[in-house]
């Protein structure tokens, strides 16, 4: 992409200790419509990008002070930076190079350099460049979109929800039997699309770095305890059993089972878990079992004996979007949400399965954050 295809002219800083090479560079450059900025040392070259990050950076490697590999590693250390292709130009031999492609650069060039060689290296790193602004500019679009889809469908579907229950509970006139079994049907389909809304948005909340969590003691016995009530009804319409099994914390004192987390979130995650057991098995029982390793971390098994997860699946199973080959299967954004989860509470999240005997998944939280 040329200075004109692009529309924008495209800003470079040429940083380099000698002034007679950078008055050839700007001289280049400049007639072929860049913009350049120029400074002769290492420091002054990160405060430049700091202060207003340039499209390209052509980087003399030998300086006094701080040289170029230096300088190349404290700018793909900065997460405040966006991407910035780094050129090095160099005099020296093949060792070099490797040491400056390792601090993060990009190309190099060696001196004296071919005219021609210089201009199409700099075209070549400023395609890179702006074809990664380009995706990240349509991920950015596509993450507000859908954060802002997701917000709008909330409120129509709140109010189906309200409205459909009034109708159950003939609020307006008496309704047939069979009226209210139609009732309960769209109920129920209404409120499973507000539990993908709202998982969709949680996932672009954390995606966009836009979620926040609310850390204080929680005590994982007590939140299992609540899911389990709230989903044994569900359970026991496919006469399957459903166990919560603490013993093993019974001599460990009132600390026993309790972490530093978010109450809702973890609380999201288990109900995630222990719903899709219920879900994927129609035989046999669901077991949930806490325990404590060291007294450093709690570990809690979502244990089923269903359908079981293929091992090519098993480890996509955490991917946004990633559906099972399961009829019933979701979104695919359960899981990927409860590992994102798990993993801001610097937990880890991990499964064990077989085709038709059933699936393990296994969460382990450190009692205390760092």
């Amino acid at each position: 992409m040329s200075v004109v295809e692009n529309s924008k002219i495209d800003r470079i800083l040429a940083v380099d200790d000698t002034r007679d090479n950078l008055i050839l560079v700007q001289t280049i450059l400049e007639s072929e419509g860049y913009e350049i900025d120029s400074v002769t040392d290492g420091k002054s070259a990160l405060e430049k990008v700091t202060q207003s990050p340039p499209d390209l950076i052509l980087l003399d490697v030998m300086m006094p002070g701080m040289d170029g590999y230096e300088v190349t590693r404290r700018i793909r250390k900065n997460p405040e930076l966006n991407y910035i292709p780094i050129l090095l130009i160099t005099a020296f031999h093949e060792s070099s190079v490797v040491e400056g492609l390792d601090a993060g650069a990009d190309d190099f060039i060696r001196k004296p350099f071919d005219t021609d060689e210089l201009l199409a290296r700099v075209r070549s790193l400023l395609r890179l460049k702006h074809s990664l602004d380009e995706q990240r500019k349509m991920a950015r679009q596509r993450e507000d979109f859908v954060s802002r889809l997701t917000h709008d469908l909330r409120t129509p579907l709140v109010a189906a929800d309200r409205m459909l229950d009034l109708f159950e509970k003939e609020t307006f006139c008496p309704i047939s039997p069979e009226m209210k079994q139609a009732i309960a049907v769209m109920i129920r389909s209404n409120q499973n699309l507000m539990q993908m809304v709202n998982t969709l948005l949680e996932v672009y909340r954390f995606e966009a770095g836009k979620k926040t969590l609310n850390y204080e003691s929680c005590n994982l016995p007590e939140i299992a305890s609540e899911v389990v009530s709230e989903l044994i009804p569900l359970a026991s319409e496919k006469n399957i059993s459903l166990k919560l099994d603490t013993s093993q914390l019974d001599n460990l004192g009132n600390k026993a089972g309790v972490v530093m987390g978010d109450a809702l979130e973890l609380r999201r995650v288990l109900h995630n878990l222990v719903g899709n057991a219920i879900k994927f098995t129609d035989t046999g029982s669901i077991s949930i079992t806490i325990w404590e390793t060291n007294h450093n971390w709690v570990n809690i098994e979502v244990e089923d004996t269903g359908y079981g997860i293929a091992i090519e699946d098993q480890a996509t199973v955490f991917e946004r979007f990633r559906q099972g080959r399961n009829k019933r299967s979701g979104s695919g954004l359960g899981l990927h949400l409860s590992s994102r989860i798990i993993e801001a509470h610097e937990g880890k999240i991990s499964l064990t399965s077989e085709l038709g005997k059933g699936s393990t998944f296994t969460i382990q939280l450190p009692k205390n954050l760092h």
